[in-house]
This record gives C-alpha cells, sequence and structure tokens, in this order.
C-alpha cells in the first residue's frame, strides 16, 4: 500500500542517498540538486551507467533521442535520432559532470534500515560503512542480476551457453549454429545481429507469440504513440494497435511466427513491452532467423523444445531477462510485491516506509528515460517540499 501524502520531515543535516548511478540515480541527484537538496549517489561499479557498459555492441536506443534526454541536459545532436549504445555512455559520463553531482563509487549498499529516532535512514555498505540519510532513492533498475532459467539437464549441455548481459557481438559466432532464446527486444535484435554477422544458422526459441511495431512508421515513432495512448481506454488502445499491425506488420505465421492473441496494451500492462523492428521481420520472412518452440529442457547434449524437437546448436544464448534483485537490501521492510517488485514507485512512498522512494522498476511503453525522468522531478519535488533548506 503507498501514500501519496507529504512524507515525514527528514533528518536535518543528512543528505539523501540514491542508490544506483544509472540513468535513474543521475536524474534524480540532479532534480535534488536544481532544488537545492544535497543529494549523493552511491554506485557499487567504478563508473556511472554500469548497466549500459555491458550492453551488446548493436545496441541503440528505441526511443528518440529528444524523449530520451534527462532532466537539465540535452542528448546531443551528433547521437542522432536512435542513440548507440557508447553515445548514451557518454552523455551519462557529460550529465553528471555538467551537474556537479556528488557521485561515490565502488560502494555497494547492503542493508537498509529506519534509524533508530524513526526520522532517517541507516544504510550499511561494503568496507562497514554505515551512513545516515534523510530519505533514501533506490535505482538499481530492472537490469540489475541475470536469469538464466533453471532448464532440466542445463548442466550437461556441452555446448556455448551464455547469458545475453555477456554477448557482445556475433564475431566469436561466426560459422555456428546459435539458438537465441527469448524473443523480446534483446533476444530479437541478438538473432539479427548474429545472421547478419555471419552465424551459420539462427534460431529464435519463441515461448509466446510477442507484439511487434514498426520502430518508426512515415517519421513517426512508435514511442509517441505509445505516449499518447497511455490514458486512453486499454481495450480501444488494443483495437487499435491490432489496426496498426495489420496495416504495417506482414503475417509471419507461416514462419513460425504468429501474431499474438493478447492485446498490445494489455500485455504492456503486465510489464510485456513490444518488440520494436529492427530487422527482426525482414530476418523471418527471408528465413535467416528461424522461429521455434520454447526451450523446455537440454538431453544428451541437445536442446529438447517444447514441440519435442531436439536440436543441436554449438551455443545458445539465453535472452531471458533480469531480477531486481531488491530482496537483499529492502526484503524485510515488506515493500516488495510477490514478484519482488516494488509495491510504490516514483513520487509515492510504502506508508510503513516513510522517505524510501523507487525508480527505475518498470518498463513502460512511453519509454523508461521518458519516464525516468517525469519520476526524478516528481520525487525531488516531493523531497524538497519536507527537506530543510541546507
Amino acid at each position: 500500500m503507498s501514500d501519496s501524502t507529504p512524507p515525514q520531515a527528514p533528518r536535518p543535516g543528512h543528505p539523501v542517498y540514491v542508490i544506483g548511478g544509472g540513468p535513474g540515480g543521475l536524474a534524480v541527484a540532479a532534480a535534488l540538486r536544481a532544488r537545492g537538496v544535497r543529494a549523493v549517489v552511491l554506485e557499487k561499479s567504478e563508473r556511472v551507467g554500469a548497466s549500459w557498459r555491458g550492453h551488446y555492441d548493436r545496441l541503440h536506443l528505441h526511443t528518440t533521442r529528444r524523449l530520451s534526454a534527462l532532466p537539465g541536459l540535452a542528448i546531443p545532436r551528433s547521437a542522432g535520432r536512435w542513440v548507440s549504445r557508447d553515445d548514451v555512455i557518454r552523455y551519462l559520463e557529460a550529465y553528471a559532470e555538467h551537474h556537479a553531482l556528488d557521485i561515490v563509487t565502488g560502494v555497494e549498499v547492503t542493508g537498509l534500515e529506519r534509524t533508530a529516532d524513526g526520522t532517517g535512514w541507516l544504510l550499511r555498505a561494503t568496507g562497514g560503512r554505515e551512513l545516515t540519510g534523510s530519505a533514501v532513492v533506490v535505482a538499481t533498475g530492472c537490469n540489475h542480476t541475470p536469469r538464466l532459467p533453471d532448464w532440466p539437464g542445463r548442466d550437461t549441455y556441452s555446448g556455448d551457453l551464455l547469458h545475453a548481459r555477456d554477448y557482445r557481438g556475433p564475431s566469436p559466432f561466426s560459422g555456428k549454429d546459435v539458438l537465441v532464446v527469448g524473443v523480446g527486444n534483446t533476444g530479437a535484435e541478438i538473432a539479427v545481429d548474429l545472421a547478419e554477422g555471419g552465424a551459420a544458422r539462427v534460431r529464435l526459441a519463441v515461448r509466446t507469440a510477442p507484439h511487434i511495431v514498426r520502430r518508426s512508421t512515415a517519421g513517426w515513432p512508435a514511442q509517441l504513440s505509445g505516449i499518447l495512448c497511455r490514458r486512453l481506454p486499454v481495450a480501444l488502445t488494443d483495437r487499435l494497435a491490432a489496426l496498426a499491425a495489420r496495416v504495417s506488420v506482414p503475417d509471419l505465421s507461416a514462419k513460425g511466427l504468429p501474431r499474438p492473441d493478447t492485446g498490445l496494451f494489455s500485455r504492456a500492462r503486465q510489464g510485456a513491452i513490444p518488440v520494436q523492428d529492427v530487422g527482426l521481420i525482414d530476418a523471418v520472412r527471408k528465413g535467416t532467423v528461424e522461429p521455434v518452440a520454447a526451450v523446455e529442457a537440454f538431453e544428451e547434449g541437445k536442446v529438447v523444445l517444447a514441440d519435442g524437437t531436439r536440436i543441436a546448436p554449438h551455443a545458445v544464448i539465453a535472452a531471458t531477462g533480469y531480477r531486481r534483485a531488491l530482496e537483499s537490501l529492502v526484503g524485510t521492510l515488506g515493500v516488495l510485491d510477490e514478484h519482488g517488485r516494488p509495491t510504490a514507485h516514483g513520487p509515492r512512498t510504502p506508508k510503513q516506509t516513510p522517505n524510501l522512494y523507487f525508480t527505475g522498476f518498470t518498463t513502460p511503453i512511453s519509454g523508461t528515460l521518458r519516464e525516468l525522468s517525469r519520476d526524478a522531478k516528481k520525487i525531488a519535488k516531493k523531497i524538497a517540499n519536507s527537506h530543510p533548506s541546507p
């Protein structure tokens, strides 16, 4: 249960601690600084944007440059409309410098509890550190810990098995038979990257048929449609999306990738965002990426699919998502749901934990960076309204 009323007055003389030096944490710190509130970012790696540094080489934003900037600094026009991974990293570094953010790297927060007087937060961190904050913003993000399913027989597989987090580019797989598991945006893009990069055969294991949308149609980005439709009735937006898909996306059923039987926005409400097409449609049509059934198990060196087929790829790349891994940090506070997601988000705080905020733990169809920026401003306003001026 969350509460949108003003929080208890934070402890004077103590900073707001922001846990996580990715886009969400940097945006909150900058928004707080703009309101005269001291914020300290605690980042467990040695540099900001650690998650972005670990993504594959081909990655570009699926949201436009203009609608992906964080508060107080535009992304340079030189980055183009669809910003690359490396340009995102450069932007985050420039953002921290531009706003003169107070960032402490190499420090991981391992525990969080209320102070004895109940007015602040005690953070326990590596190196035996104990820090007291007037408020805490958790911004460690959705892509925290790679999730690799515990498939039966997985440990007996003799080929290469890796999570998508460890994939950088196609060169190690040149001339090889590769199975990519998972047809989210990451899996779809890695499959295309492999097919274009010299893999001998690329198959894509699909459990649930995805919604596929064109990243841009006649110059109109899919992100804008997501923004405009957010407040419309879900049933209506599902119908509009289905109509748009029939016009812009070919029926790939004969190739093993049928149209989904649930609405795009209905599924987005459950956290499943559509696949932005960056080559998957053409690759499936040409047969360079072959959709197959979901993976069920590994047996005698082969991969067993849900339809009973057994295949023997040289490598399996699991684009099977991540865990938020918040349990060790806040699991005892009663602020997570049964799926490990925060029960309150943005400027709302759980009633039992005032001055504790979460940002970056959703995947909105309107664009993650855009919503991080909006959340940052709202969180900063909420904290500043109850935070004494320095």
